[in-house]
């Protein structure tokens, strides 16, 4: 008998776009409607296993996605490298009319990056997530120098929230016996609103580290619930995102003499006056001798040489989705070896994501610093019967082949349908704000709320 040479071969890839609830949280770039998108890869082999990954939902991403399909199929999974070079080489779908007009106004316009997100993300993490099952190894053991840690830090992700009951639009009500899940809809404005947020986060997941998304407000009463924060949590590690709304000039002013409240400050300027995002926070770094972090100025390997040639951030929070999760451990590699320090940027995701984000930094050497994840403003809506879970403010990387989920597809075709039933499948921050201030345009230099 003739043994089959070579790893098996992919044999199915479905693509298939989905929806889940949000609330009403802010950022620079506007409020979150009531529902986010996702799209997400389901690879079947010949030998029967199955493969799962998650990526940012636009029509341009699903689309791409499915121009890929017959790139995929047929192909040994063993090869996964060559496949996502040639997904990453690929010219991917014409988008034309009304489709290409509704992905470029959302993509550009709102602040998801078109650039920046890289649809093949979703592709190598199932095929990874195959490799594993194959290989009986975890993900993280075929990443970089292999698994690093057993157990991966996450911090609490803090928001803005504005009254979705001033809006006609179909948020979600949460009125269930789980003291986060029904506050998470409700509205957080001020201060104390922020540490009532972070006690119920830290209650329930245990974290230790929170960081606040700015933006949203002027930066003097930003920097008051980070003062209230610090005071609540002495212990914590505390920061802030802005997104860059604010100019060097402010950021220098809010931040100096921040240094005992503020473990990082993250993208708190950027480009101005003819200089770049990265010149402009090197200026920043040397006014307030605060470290900086960035998800924003560092995006690819090019940025990276500049960032670093600059002294212009400290630490890179290398998404998975825009690095790839190969990728994102290779950054992370090399800022260890620079003395620098990796992290993880985060948007609305499922479980799937979260585990993409759990693998990749278990991968990465050295002292990394707590990831983010919208995971707590999501949680509840798995699509994996053994979603990872955040406990004692850590996710634990399970002993198993693979990512170690198991897809629950009755759960999958119901998000499925939830993405269908929506007008609008790419995300569009701008709809909500005009409840709250009619007429209201998204600008990068300022924080949403200040018009």
């Amino acid at each position: 008998m003739t043994t089959p040479k070579g790893s098996p071969k992919i044999t199915d890839m479905k693509v298939i776009p989905v929806a889940g609830y949000d609330s009403m949280i802010m950022s620079r770039a506007g409020a979150h409607g009531p529902f986010f998108t996702r799209v997400l890869v389901v690879l079947t082999d010949s030998s029967g296993n199955v493969g799962i990954g998650e990526v940012h939902g636009s029509t341009l991403i699903h689309k791409t996605l499915e121009s890929y399909i017959p790139l995929v199929i047929g192909r040994e999974i063993g090869d996964y490298k060559n496949i996502v070079l040639k997904l990453s080489r690929s010219e991917g779908p014409q988008l034309e009319g009304e489709m290409f007009e509704a992905s470029l106004g959302s993509v550009l316009a709102k602040g998801v990056y078109k650039s920046v997100v890289q649809a093949e993300s979703a592709v190598e993490c199932a095929l990874l997530d195959l490799l594993g099952k194959y290989l009986n190894l975890p993900v993280c053991s075929l990443l970089g120098e292999g698994k690093q840690r057993d157990e991966v830090v996450a911090l609490g992700y803090l928001f803005y929230g504005m009254d979705k009951d001033k809006t006609d639009l179909p948020y979600l009500d949460e009125g269930s016996g789980d003291s986060w899940f029904a506050l998470r809809r409700k509205p957080f404005t001020t201060p104390e609103d922020i540490v009532t947020q972070a006690r119920a986060v830290s209650e329930k997941y245990g974290v230790k580290d929170f960081k606040l998304k700015g933006g949203v407000f002027s930066g003097e009463d930003e920097m008051q619930a980070i003062r209230a924060l610090k005071k609540a949590f002495p212990g914590a590690r505390v920061n802030i995102d802005p997104n860059g709304a604010w100019t060097l000039s402010q950021a220098i002013e809010l931040c100096r003499g921040m240094k005992d409240i503020l473990t990082y400050v993250e993208d708190p300027c950027g480009e101005e006056g003819g200089y770049s995002g990265r010149e402009i926070m090197s200026e920043f770094k040397m006014a307030t001798g605060i470290p900086v972090a960035t998800n924003m100025i560092v995006t690819n390997w090019r940025h990276l040489r500049h960032a670093v040639d600059c002294k212009a951030v400290d630490i890179v929070l290398a998404d998975p989705h825009f690095w790839n999760m190969s990728g994102s451990v290779r950054c992370g590699q090399m800022l260890n070896d620079f003395g620098m320090t990796w992290g993880c940027h985060s948007n609305s995701h499922f479980d799937i994501s979260l585990a993409i984000f759990a693998h990749t930094a278990a991968a990465c050497p050295g002292e990394i610093t707590a990831i983010d994840t919208h995971w707590i403003w999501q949680d509840g809506q798995d699509l994996c019967n053994n979603a990872y879970k955040i406990k004692d403010g850590k996710i634990k990387i399970p002993d198993v082949p693979g990512l170690g989920l198991e897809i629950n597809m009755d759960r999958v075709w119901k998000a499925h349908e939830l993405y269908n039933k929506l007008d609008c499948h790419d995300r569009d921050d701008s709809v909500a704000m005009q409840y709250l201030i009619p007429g209201w345009k998204f600008d990068p230099k300022r924080p949403c709320m200040v018009r």
